[in-house]
């Protein structure tokens, strides 16, 4: 969160030209997040592998990874063709591949970027076995683990992992490895069952790995990771690399199952007061669906956070205030916790600042971050990469 009063003239200056809403980013509290997160992993004996699908700006490579050789995440082609045209070469592709998109994972090879993709079916590793050979390619891949029955993969045990193991292994693709995500770790709610779904997470795609190699087939790659598990590991022994995405930013669904607390989170919301209704003791702001996003994220967590909870413009939360509801263009603002709201504390043309619910697709609904920095007063603009 941002404190205005933390910031030079020039950058309140900057703060307060800017209208609103916009995505405005605490840059210190952004490489703390980014820091405490790779210095535990590699601690570890693991690479730390972050995931670029929440800040998907250019501006933040430099402070995301510590070289343009370092391995980085993507959900969409367009994110890993952005990092080649920025010098960034070694990728993986983390949504199941599509015979359509082959083409351009073909031309990114081409131009010297290593970028892996993703499948769990025969039909897709039959699909890349094709392409290549109709196109004098080698397609890197890795096989996709289900590991908590969260969305797609194989399970160890099904014997279509080495079936579609071993079509890759001995057809025109390069099979790499295995790749297992978490999901499940998201409606975790206490430290010990956060601690069992990275201990799961890890044993799962150790013994997809086992099964492999016990068939022949090698697995050079064991990735991990969702920013639940990653900030729970206890033990990465056979573990390659991790994978994490929303920890730089954070949000409140990390805040609500106990990965960070708020002053962790480093992207907000800045919205101003455009109206009252003194009858419902509502308070709106000029940020809706369109700036917010419509994630509820938060809705099954013991504390639900409407669509984002309500700090001052010192980073002060503002007690048992939230956005309850959202138009595309307007919030409404109410008190949930039984008191009252009295819309006169907040004048028309003041400021609130609105804390995500989910980072990623907060982020996702603005094509610019406005960056402040409380140590070297600096103000930048980032430029998100949009698209697929």
């Amino acid at each position: 969160m941002l404190n205005i009063r933390h910031l030079s003239q020039t950058q309140l200056d900057s703060y307060q030209n800017l209208d609103t809403p916009y995505l405005c980013v605490n840059k210190q509290t952004f490489l703390r997040n980014l820091k405490y997160l790779r210095t535990r992993t590699e601690a570890m004996g693991a690479r730390l592998r972050p995931h670029f699908k929440t800040v998907r700006a250019a501006e933040a490579l430099q402070y995301l990874l510590p070289d343009k050789s370092s391995p980085i995440t993507v959900s969409t082609v367009k994110e890993a063709e952005a990092l080649m045209e920025a010098g960034y070469t070694d990728v993986i592709y983390a949504v199941g591949i599509s015979a359509a998109k082959l083409k351009r994972v073909r031309d990114l090879l081409l131009k010297g970027q290593n970028i892996r993709v993703l499948a769990d079916t025969p039909e897709q590793a039959e699909q890349v076995n094709r392409f290549c050979r109709e196109h004098q390619c080698s397609v890197p891949v890795l096989l996709e683990i289900d590991c908590d029955g969260h969305r797609g993969g194989i399970r160890p045990e099904d014997p279509g992992l080495i079936e579609t193991a071993q079509l890759l292994h001995t057809g025109a693709a390069d099979f790499q490895g295995i790749l297992a995500h978490a999901g499940e770790s998201y409606h975790c709610l206490s430290p010990a069952a956060l601690r069992d779904a990275a201990a799961n997470e890890v044993s799962v795609a150790l013994e997809a790995a086992a099964r492999l190699q016990a068939a022949n087939i090698p697995c050079e790659m064991v990735s991990i990771g969702s920013t639940p598990t990653a900030h729970n590991y206890e033990n990465l022994d056979g573990i390659t690399e991790v994978r994490a995405g929303v920890y730089g930013f954070f949000d409140l669904v990390m805040t609500g199952i106990g990965i960070c607390d708020l002053n962790q989170i480093a992207a907000t919301v800045v919205s101003t007061v455009i109206g009252h209704n003194h009858e419902k003791g509502w308070v709106f702001v000029d940020a809706g669906w369109m700036a917010l996003s419509g994630d509820r994220g938060t809705a099954n967590q013991p504390y639900d956070c409407g669509y984002g909870l309500v700090t001052d413009e010192t980073g002060q939360l503002l007690e048992g205030l939230q956005v309850s509801t959202v138009n595309q263009e307007h919030g409404i603002v109410s008190m949930t916790n039984g008191r009252s709201l009295d819309p006169d504390n907040f004048p028309i043309g003041s400021r609130l600042h609105i804390l995500p619910n989910h980072a990623c697709a907060t982020a996702a609904m603005h094509g610019q971050y406005h960056v402040f920095d409380t140590q070297d007063e600096t103000y930048e603009v980032w430029n998100r990469i949009q698209g697929w």
